[in-house]
């Protein structure tokens, strides 16, 4: 919409590239798009082939409605753009990316389009499936605007344009901390009556309880269904082994937990070996008893003991529990910063 209100035109897809939906067969195509763009680019982490067939699976996003992919001429992935979103969520999250042959000729431009389109529709259909409007889509109940949220790292300047140049702006910063492993991990202790213990199937559904618990007070954070926390445990980098859960001893409530990854072959590309804290949370009624110290000095034994170089996470810069000055404490520093891009958008015609 310009300055008078009026409608401005969605870029389209660049018809240079001929546009499908993700499937199957199309699986390494996709991932050797992505990895010729990570190669160029170098973020943190990147989706693999195998992080790729566990996203082919997911019922809650189909990636036949919500996932669109460029081929050229001779057949090469050249681009991708994808959403997701919690059916009953208030926002859709973005992804996707250009080779770094095709960028600057438009390609971004008309995926951000297309994301922002599939958003509104996406919107609109989870809106009449849970009854909030009805086949004409007049709203019977409250129905949130659409709203896309995308990702960059600090160093992506030209992904930072793009999104700028489109209407997007940014809403929240996070914090990349490391902390080397060769100092020893700092003393913490668990109150009598808890316990830690190593992740495992058993807390699989325990955690992903406590979880929703304990982040519901967290800016931007859902609630994660099954399918959702499936993704989570069975990650293709997940390490349970390097995982811990306090659990009360009295009743079995998990208390907190620390959920670890680690990509071996971001080894090779960044020059250490790192354990990477995925979650880390604590149920609130057992906060200010040091249970996330106790995990995250765990945390750093555990990935000590197998080889790591360096413990890392992820922190909300404004996170409300005090989170970023905890890591300090610990030992963690600031190594990069990545931003959170959103935009509000009109609903979908009808």
């Amino acid at each position: 919409m310009n300055q008078n209100g009026e409608l401005l035109p969605r870029p389209a897809l660049d018809p240079r590239l001929s546009w499908r939906a993700a499937e199957h067969r199309v699986l390494d195509a996709w991932a050797g798009l992505i990895a010729r763009t990570a190669a160029v680019e170098q973020p943190v982490w990147f989706e693999r082939r195998a992080d790729l067939e566990q996203i082919m699976e997911s019922k809650n996003n189909p990636v036949g409605a919500n996932t669109i992919i460029g081929f050229d001429a001779e057949g090469v992935a050249r681009a991708y753009g994808r959403i997701t979103k919690n059916r009953d969520g208030d926002k859709a999250n973005g992804s996707g990316c250009v080779d770094p042959e095709w960028q600057g000729s438009g390609v971004g431009t008309g995926l951000l389009g297309w994301m922002e389109q599939r958003t509104r529709n996406r919107f609109a259909e989870d809106a009449l499936a849970a009854g909030n409007t009805d086949e004409a889509g007049d709203a019977r109940t409250a129905v949130p605007r659409p709203r896309l949220r995308l990702y960059t790292e600090q160093q992506h300047q030209h992904q930072a344009a793009l999104f700028a140049d489109s209407g997007f702006r940014i809403v929240r910063y996070y914090n990349e901390m490391h902390r080397p492993l060769n100092q020893a991990a700092p003393e913490a202790g668990l109150d009598p009556g808890l316990e830690l213990v190593t992740f495992g199937p058993a807390l699989h559904e325990p955690v992903r309880l406590a979880h929703n618990a304990a982040f519901r007070d967290h800016w931007g954070s859902e609630p994660r269904d099954e399918e959702a926390w499936g993704f989570v445990v069975n990650d293709p980098q997940a390490r349970p082994d390097l995982s811990g859960v306090v659990l009360d001893r009295s009743t079995g409530t998990v208390a907190g937990y620390q959920l670890a990854t680690h990509d071996a072959n971001a080894a090779l590309s960044r020059g250490f070996r790192e354990g990477y804290t995925e979650l880390l949370g604590v149920r609130r009624e057992f906060r200010g008893r040091g249970i996330a110290q106790v995990l995250l000095a765990d945390a750093m034994r555990r990935f000590a003991a197998a080889g790591m170089d360096v413990a890392s996470l992820d922190v909300d810069s404004e996170n409300p529990t005090g989170a970023l000055a905890l890591y300090i404490k610990m030992g963690y520093a600031a190594v990069n910063r990545s931003m959170a891009w959103d935009k509000d958008l009109q609903p979908a015609a009808q």
